[in-house]
């Protein structure tokens, strides 16, 4: 994908920016689609501080516009169906500056899926300025360590190896109690 990314960036340099400004805001409206390969792609092409301040600014406008869209689309359907759940509605009720801290914190965590936390933010009663200010400043620094990362695996030196094998094993690590669930499970139907 990322390869894509940069023949589209080569073949249309006067546009490149525009084009990654509009690719983040479908991955950010898509909810699941990763950003990473967009950085990589952006600081192969545009060098590291350029392309980090551009998939800083992109992630931000996609947050901003997936935000609209799903507060249009989703906030009236979804919200009575998540108020049943006792857990759930604390966080779609927050706002002000309670709201501010929970979306910086979940914007801060590198990785973390985008649309989760626009989607939550989208369907509760939080301000869009508060959720844009929030997703914005959180972003930043999960974006450096994404582009820290996306820079050291390209250069393919020992720090770049050594964030792929802790990657790896910490997807590892969350597969495995699924894995032992599924053994378990398989394990009754065997005794029966």
């Amino acid at each position: 994908m990322g390869e894509t990314v940069l023949t589209l960036f080569r073949e249309n340099a006067e546009v490149a920016i525009a084009i990654s400004l509009l690719i983040n805001i479908l991955i950010a409206v898509s909810g699941f689609l990763p950003s990473y390969f967009l950085t990589a792609a952006n600081i192969y092409f545009f060098g590291f501080l350029g392309g980090t301040t551009l998939s800083i600014v992109g992630e931000s406008i996609g947050a901003y516009v997936a935000f609209l869209i799903y507060r249009k689309g989703f906030r009236r359907f979804t919200r009575d169906k998540l108020q049943k759940y006792k857990r759930v509605e604390p966080l779609m009720n927050l706002s002000g500056w309670r709201a501010f801290q929970f979306i910086l914190t979940l914007r801060l965590m590198p990785f973390m899926p985008s649309g989760i936390v626009t989607f939550f933010a989208a369907i509760g009663v939080v301000s869009v300025l508060t959720f844009v200010f929030a997703s914005t400043i959180g972003k930043i620094p999960a974006l450096l360590i994404e582009a820290l990362a996306v820079q050291q695996v390209m250069e393919w030196n020992w720090i770049g190896k050594l964030i792929l094998l802790v990657i790896s094993l910490l997807f590892l690590w969350n597969l495995l109690p699924f894995i032992r669930n599924n053994e378990l499970q398989n394990d009754k139907g065997v005794k029966k």
